[in-house]
């Protein structure tokens, strides 16, 4: 495991190398954001974005995905995966904004997950990118990185995972550390092909280490 020194070393590298990193789903407030994240469950920012184009000129409102038919829905969202599934939860949670929030995202993680198709995840995103709210979200990439790293431990659950990065972490960084680790695990610490030859933080990594002896 990284001493905190450690860590704030890497959080150092991982802003020289992301000092820009953001959310890459296409929105323009927080209902095409929460739209977009709920569609990205198992799914690439990138293939999401090729969609919610469309999906938002035709769909402004909450009002417009609960009035419409689920067959309809899932037709516009077919290309994106488990798009059954998440067009209920799309319908779910479009009637659950009018019934409760008064058309509104609300800005509070346990509101945000009480709607349907809305996990912690997804909370979290939607908290920390559409509202300033300080968060860290776990998907695939953070979790990777934080356990290949030493943050966190490879038995981890997701959510022991967001306690770990929360308690050692600046409150302060959390939300730009949760994309910068984002996009470090998107386009260099890749699942199948990290790019540990040229890694900045080889020298902490004991995975990236293991892989390089691997390869002599």
């Amino acid at each position: 495991m990284l001493t905190l020194k450690q860590i704030r070393y890497c959080l150092d590298i991982l802003e020289e190398m992301y000092p820009d990193a953001d959310c890459e789903l296409s929105h323009s407030n927080a209902f095409e954001l929460l739209v977009a994240v709920i569609l990205s469950a198992q799914a690439t920012d990138n293939l999401v974005n090729k969609v919610t184009p469309d999906l938002f000129r035709k769909y402004k409102s909450p009002e417009d995905i609960a009035a419409v038919e689920t067959e309809e829905l899932e037709k516009d969202i077919k290309s994106i995966g488990l798009y059954r599934s998440k067009a209920k939860n799309l319908k779910k949670m479009a009637t659950t904004l009018l019934e409760r929030f008064d058309g509104e995202v609300p800005e509070s993680k346990e509101s945000l997950e009480s709607l349907a198709g809305v996990g912690r995840k997804t909370a979290n995103v939607v908290a920390s990118v559409a509202f300033g709210e300080p968060a860290i979200a776990v998907d695939t990439h953070v979790e990777r990185v934080s356990k290949r790293l030493g943050i966190c431990r490879w038995k981890d659950s997701v959510l022991q995972v967001e306690k770990t990065l929360m308690k050692k972490v600046p409150k302060e960084e959390w939300s730009a550390t949760h994309h910068r680790l984002i996009f470090f695990g998107r386009y260099h610490c890749r699942a199948k092909t990290p790019r540990c030859e040229e890694c900045p933080l080889l020298s902490l990594c004991r995975e990236g280490q293991k892989r390089m002896k691997q390869k002599k």
